[in-house]
């Protein structure tokens, strides 16, 4: 995890636990950075993560206000438009990986389009149960090119495939199109993650894009409905 995740966690708690009440102004940059030992540009970006959590919001020529909408707020809810995966949200130490499924194949004519590629273009296919405190969590289905994400492993899935991309492969991501959806339970959540024949699943299907353009992922995380949400904050700025 980074310094400004480590940093925006730290700042979450507190305002959790009601250091930083609601409506109030966050200590200034500057003492942030004393405090932490860093460079204001990485308050910076811990305060912009926050933001986009919906956490504080930033007033020009005021400072950082805690925001009073975290009632709204889930134990495991996630931003929309997160980029930092399930380990970096909440912490490697806490999130663990069950390998379900792990080969390589030629993809479908559906695969080809959404990753733009040949049909002679080998991928990965991964389904993994990813567990938060050791409880069953989000079951992800996973597609890669093997060009593009080579030597791959088991060892690097049961961690952080996305910290192996950043920090190993040196990938970086361009953006991301997602769309969330509702829909009944298949085989693999009735049997990894206990839902019934009609217990409601939430899913995120996604393709992932380098910053050169290279359709880099195709996934889809499914968990129950019960478990786990999504969040989205807008500002007028």
């Amino acid at each position: 995890m980074k310094k400004y995740q480590l940093i925006a966690n730290t700042i979450k708690e507190r305002i959790i636990k009601g250091i930083y009440p609601q409506q109030s102004f966050l200590p200034k940059q500057e003492e942030l950075a004393e405090e932490f030992s860093v460079s204001k540009i990485t308050v910076k970006s811990a305060l912009d993560l926050l933001e986009r959590e919906g956490f504080v919001y930033k007033e020009s020529g005021l400072g950082t206000k805690v925001l009073s909408n975290l009632i709204l707020l889930g134990q495991h809810d996630s931003p929309v438009n997160s980029f930092a995966g399930l380990s970096a949200e909440n912490g490697s130490d806490r999130v663990s990986s069950k390998i379900i499924k792990f080969e390589v194949a030629f993809p479908s004519a559906d695969l080809c389009e959404k990753l733009n590629l040949d049909e002679n273009d080998p991928v990965y296919e991964i389904i993994r149960l990813r567990l938060l405190d050791d409880e069953p969590l989000v079951i992800e289905h996973t597609y890669m090119p093997v060009s593009q994400v080579p030597a791959l492993s088991k060892r690097i899935l049961e961690g952080s495939i996305y910290s192996y991309l950043h920090k190993k492969l040196h990938i970086k991501f361009g953006g991301v199109f997602r769309r969330i959806k509702a829909d009944l339970p298949d085989k693999y959540d009735r049997q990894y993650l206990g839902a019934n024949e009609s217990t409601p699943i939430l899913e995120i299907e996604q393709i992932v894009w380098t910053n050169s353009g290279v359709n880099l992922e195709y996934s889809r995380s499914r968990n129950l409905y019960s478990n786990r949400s999504y969040i989205m904050v807008e500002t007028s700025h």
